[in-house]
């Protein structure tokens, strides 16, 4: 079965450090993985990719770097996201040079816009590119929710806004949006222990955390819901269903990047502000590991 190009197992993709510079080989050993673990998508320089705490240079080049690994065997969307409009319109210019398939671009945090301020945010970004946007609608981190009657104008006003990462937490939210928008517009599951019920009432797939650990999974269960096999996406569900919730903690991607440097993916190293995990969530995040037969 051929799915379309923003469908399937997307990953929020790790920035790996050390000695506080990005770790370029780490890098470009993750995006080997995924390609050979059946990832259908990266997405680098997201809040798991701590792309926030990211030097204007060090972003562009985990770019570069991701779309060089990628070799156009699958899709790489770059989170662009910032609370500027002219910033992310910068940003999205900078980025369409280094070849990228798409853009993940949030909601504006901090300021929080009204729904007007988010519509015009968002068509004035979609103006200045031609490339595919995918929204970030995620209010735990912004401050504001992106309401479904305004993702459904934008999708139909601005032809390329062709998707949103949800992850408001509400189903109601995504049956409602999935009520307005067309049938080829994209809705992904922004948390993952909801992408299993999200597809059921129509996503098409997930921008998973965890599938930086357990990438070969989260693709054979978005795959199998989507072929229809969808008792077996249930059991992949319910077993990574506890690891799940135990990479949220704390803050992400504390829990995650602690995991790698556990599986020996990369370090843990993390930047400021964000800190080391606890001594008892590591010892939580361990024996979910063990559990999970990872460790």
């Amino acid at each position: 079965m051929i799915f379309p190009l923003f469908t399937g197992s997307f990953v929020a993709l790790v920035t790996p450090f050390k000695k506080g510079k990005l770790d370029e080989p780490a890098l470009r050993r993750l995006v080997s993985l995924h390609l050979k673990s059946g990832t259908h998508g990266l997405v680098p320089c997201g809040s798991t990719g701590e792309g926030a705490t990211l030097t204007p240079e060090e972003f562009l080049q985990v770019i570069r770097i991701v779309v060089e690994e990628a070799t156009g065997k699958i899709p790489v969307v770059a989170g662009i996201g910032t609370n500027a409009t002219w910033k992310s319109i910068e940003m999205a210019e900078k980025v369409a040079a280094l070849k990228v398939d798409g853009l993940l671009s949030i909601v504006p945090y901090y300021n929080k816009p009204t729904q007007e301020g988010i519509f015009q945010h968002f068509k004035a970004l979609a103006g200045s590119t031609k490339l595919p946007i995918i929204i970030y609608n995620i209010p735990g981190r912004t401050g504001v929710n992106m309401l479904p009657p305004t993702l459904a104008r934008l999708a139909k006003e601005c032809k390329n806004i062709v998707g949103v990462k949800e992850a408001s937490g509400n189903l109601d939210q995504v049956s409602e949006i999935l009520g307005l928008v067309s049938e080829d517009f994209s809705l992904l599951s922004g948390d993952d222990s909801l992408t299993l019920p999200m597809l059921s009432v129509g996503a098409r797939g997930v921008i998973s955390v965890v599938a930086n650990i357990c990438p070969k999974e989260v693709a054979e269960m978005v795959t199998s819901f989507l072929q229809g096999d969808k008792n077996h996406a249930l059991q992949i569900h319910q077993k990574l269903f506890g690891l799940t919730k135990t990479l949220f903690v704390e803050t992400n991607p504390i829990p995650l990047k602690t995991a790698m440097g556990m599986l020996n993916h990369c370090s843990s190293e993390l930047r400021l502000p964000l800190t080391p995990l606890s001594d008892n969530n590591r010892k939580v995040l361990e024996l979910a590991l063990r559990r999970y037969g990872l460790l």
